[in-house]
C-alpha cells in the first residue's frame, strides 16, 4: 500500500491529536496524582479534557475533509 500526501497528513494530524489527548492525560495525573482516589476537582479536568479532545477531533476532522477538497 503506498502512502500518498493525502494519508501521511491525516495520519500526522490524527497522531498529534492524540498526543495532546495523552499529554493531558500525564498533566492531570501529575497535577492531581499522588493519592489512591482523584480528587473532585482532577475528575472535573478529566472530563474537561475528554470533553476538549472530543471538540478537537471534530476540528481536525473538518479540517482534513477541507484540506482534501482544496486538494482536488
Amino acid at each position: 500500500m503506498e502512502i500518498d500526501a493525502e494519508l501521511r497528513r491525516q495520519i500526522t494530524v490524527s497522531l498529534l491529536a492524540a498526543a495532546v489527548f495523552i499529554l493531558g492525560l500525564v498533566g492531570i495525573g501529575v497535577t492531581f496524582g499522588g493519592s489512591a482516589a482523584l480528587p473532585e476537582a482532577g475528575a472535573i479536568a478529566l472530563v474537561a479534557l475528554l470533553a476538549g479532545f472530543v471538540l478537537l477531533m471534530a476540528l481536525v476532522g473538518a479540517y482534513l475533509i477541507r484540506a482534501k477538497d482544496e486538494d482536488a
